[in-house]
């Protein structure tokens, strides 16, 4: 079920006793890696309570086109924005007949006239209602639009009628929501990330570090879950919460990290080389402070092991993009490292837009090919890159083949 890993789902519940299975089905998304949003309709509330729905899905339940709070916070359409996908489960005859007509009274349908996300249906209603001929128009004219119609499955309803018109079981539904998502470009792939600076002692109070804060790195790390990577996240000292579902690997100095990067990379398809490593470390690591006034005459560095080339130099090396912050000069600097350290790629940013925020514009470097992507959140920027990374790995392994079947 990777391809529901931090995926960004509305769950519309609507008007029916099938509202009971919602809660189930809320639970086992989360389950899956889904974060889960609740909109629930006026006629859902008389099925199953708000506050059961918060529980099961961990968020505050959505029920109010006009909610002020909400409105200032994430309202009807930062709502639309933020979903990959709703799903309206159980969709009620009434809600797929205004669906249809492109209403726009409740907070649910004004949802679905406002995202850009995909949308399915699980319907939930008597048998004799969903056979009738106005709700297979509408659910005919539905799908022309687009909208995935999941069910109804058949057999015993609870007014004691037997027929098509049943909720499918959350079980099933989250099997039909995971397949709406394509396979990850990623898929099976072992993934190294190094993420944030190292710390490199001087003395028991001082270190040489750098403003590196991580969030690129952990961005990718949740795109490549995302993408049905297997990941492995090493990382200097940051102040944030690696990804669900990541391994996750803290060092401190470049020494360290040095380690645990080629104890693993042998046996990995890709490594993205995103830490900002400290270029030197002191000689010696007082365990005193050092006096102000010797501090000059104490303080001799060494260079620290260049990780991303010596992964570079290994026999079965894997796919290796470097990462290259520069404050000017961005395009020869960054061509002239992915020559001399022999990488597959580099990504170079200016430092003055991508340290320490939370976005970042780039442009990506290989071959004899380069891509600029516009500032944008690190998070979207992520996943665009690891698409691109993904697609350019395939399209050198099929060159790949090809060369040697000849």
């Amino acid at each position: 079920m990777k391809r529901l890993l931090n995926k960004q789902i509305v769950l519309g519940v609507t008007g029916g006793v099938a509202a009971y299975k919602s809660a189930d089905l809320a639970r086992r998304l989360r389950e899956a890696g889904a974060e889960v949003r609740v909109v629930m309709t006026e006629n859902a509330k008389q099925f199953i309570t708000p506050l059961t729905m918060q529980a099961v899905s961990g968020n505050p339940v959505h029920d109010d086109l006009f909610d002020l709070k909400a409105e200032a916070a994430m309202g009807h359409i930062e709502l639309g924005r933020w979903a990959d996908v709703i799903l309206i489960a159980p969709a009620s005859a009434d809600c797929m007949a205004r669906l249809v007509r492109g209403e726009a009274n409740d907070l649910l349908t004004t949802l679905c006239l406002v995202t850009h996300a995909p949308i399915a249906l699980a319907p939930a209603m008597n048998q004799s209602m969903w056979k009738h001929t106005a709700t297979q128009e509408n659910v005919q004219a539905l799908q022309a639009k687009g909208v995935s119609i999941l069910g109804p499955g058949e057999g015993s309803q609870a007014c004691g009628d037997i027929g098509l018109g049943r909720m499918l079981e959350p079980a099933e539904l989250v099997d039909h929501v995971a397949a709406l998502f394509k396979p990850g470009c990623l898929d099976g792939k072992k993934i190294i990330i190094t993420a944030g600076p190292t710390h490199e002692a001087i003395d028991a109070v001082r270190f040489i570090t750098n403003a590196s804060s991580g969030k690129m790195g952990y961005a990718l790390a949740e795109a490549a879950i995302e993408a049905g990577a297997e990941v492995i996240l090493i990382s200097g000292p940051v102040n944030i919460l690696a990804p669900t579902h990541v391994e996750k690997v803290a060092v401190i100095t470049a020494q360290d990290m040095f380690k645990e990067v080629m104890s693993r990379v042998e046996n990995c398809d890709l490594f993205l080389s995103v830490a900002a490593v400290s270029d030197y470390r002191s000689k010696t690591i007082a365990t005193h402070k050092i006096a102000k006034i010797a501090f000059t005459e104490v303080l001799e560095l060494e260079r620290n092991p260049d990780i991303v080339a010596s992964v570079a130099q290994l026999k079965n090396r894997p796919f290796i993009v470097g990462f290259a912050a520069e404050t000017d000069n961005l395009e020869v600097k960054a061509k002239a490292k992915l020559v001399n350290k022999k990488l597959d790629m580099i990504v170079a940013n200016e430092v003055s837009v991508g340290m320490r925020g939370d976005e970042n514009a780039v442009t990506v470097f290989w071959s004899d090919q380069q891509r600029e992507f516009l500032k944008k959140s690190k998070r979207k920027l992520a996943r665009e890159l690891i698409k691109m990374i993904g697609d350019v790995m395939t399209a050198n392994a099929f060159t790949k083949g090809e060369m040697d079947a000849k």
